[in-house]
């Protein structure tokens, strides 16, 4: 018995522990980190870390201008086209229970929003138009609208807005500051068959300094690209809501003085006459975009 337990005693003996390992020596112990190398290492991992944040954030906002379409971005674009920066166009209130111009139990079209209202605003950087003659309210006299024909045409235009209906005009004028001076004057009548027999705004207007028009070719040339004028025209960031729209220009003087352009548009009960001048050559694509952007306002 006593040499059977003395062998199961040495089967599970545990085995020695291994010697501890000597301690180093005191001449290869690391030597702690100086205060201004730890303050370098901190800097540059902070720095490392700003790059990567600005490096992801850039990456977000160059991906949303890319994605973005032009006209949605005011004031950027990838191709400098002369176009005008407006502010954010907005109809005016309409009076309690006034039906839209364009409203299925508005068969005349009529505007019963304030004439002022319906104005394109000048875009960024426009001073406002002195010569342009109206009172506080942005109304103007019939005389005063008269003043930019041709004098011996003024007589014949005044009687016949007095017999056709003419209710109201209202202007807006400003000088950009590459020259151009732009004039629109909103004429509003008793119905729109009143407009129809307006006879101051086409081919053959004899305007202050321009008694002789021609067709705005480059502006039937955009208009012969849209099948249909709901669709978007070049660019301007809406589309048009009237087809009664005509443009004609002043023929380029040889001597390099002022040009006119003129804009005829009519909506309803509203005649809208946009006037453009400017030394040399008046610019298509902001003469265009006026055009578009107040027939906006009036669709």
């Amino acid at each position: 018995m006593t040499e059977q337990n003395t062998a199961d005693t040495t089967a599970v003996a545990e085995p020695p522990a291994p010697a501890p390992a000597p301690a180093p020596a005191p001449a290869e112990a690391a030597a702690p980190t100086a205060p201004k190398d730890r303050r370098k290492l901190f800097a540059a991992l902070r720095w490392t870390a700003a790059v990567v944040v600005f490096a992801a954030v850039g990456t977000g906002v160059t991906y949303g201008i890319s994605r973005a379409e032009r006209t949605d971005l005011p004031g950027l674009s990838t191709k400098d086209d002369g176009r005008w920066v407006y502010p954010a166009l907005a109809k005016p209130a309409l009076p309690a229970g006034a039906p839209l111009p364009a409203g299925k139990d508005n068969k005349d079209d009529r505007h019963y929003a304030p004439l002022t209202g319906l104005l394109l605003p000048a875009p960024e950087g426009a001073e406002p138009d002195a010569g342009l003659k109206a009172d506080k309210d942005l109304l103007v006299s019939t005389d005063a609208f008269l003043e930019e024909y041709a004098p011996d045409s003024r007589a014949k235009l005044k009687e016949g807005l007095e017999y056709e209906g003419l209710r109201q005009i209202a202007g807006r004028g400003w000088t950009t500051p590459d020259g151009t001076r732009t004039r629109i004057y909103l004429l509003r009548f008793h119905s729109s068959g009143f407009v129809n027999a307006f006879r101051g705004c086409n081919i053959n207007t004899q305007l202050a300094g321009a008694p002789v028009l021609e067709m705005d070719l480059s502006w039937s040339k955009v208009r012969s690209t849209q099948p249909s004028m709901e669709g978007q025209t070049v660019g301007y960031a809406g589309t048009l809501t009237s087809s009664a729209i005509s443009l004609y220009q002043e023929p380029k003087s040889a001597g390099g003085g002022e040009q006119t352009k003129l804009g005829c548009l009519q909506a309803g009960d509203v005649q809208a006459v946009i006037l453009q001048t400017r030394k040399g050559e008046v610019a298509a694509v902001p003469f265009h975009q006026t055009v578009v952007l107040q027939d906006q306002l009036l669709g």
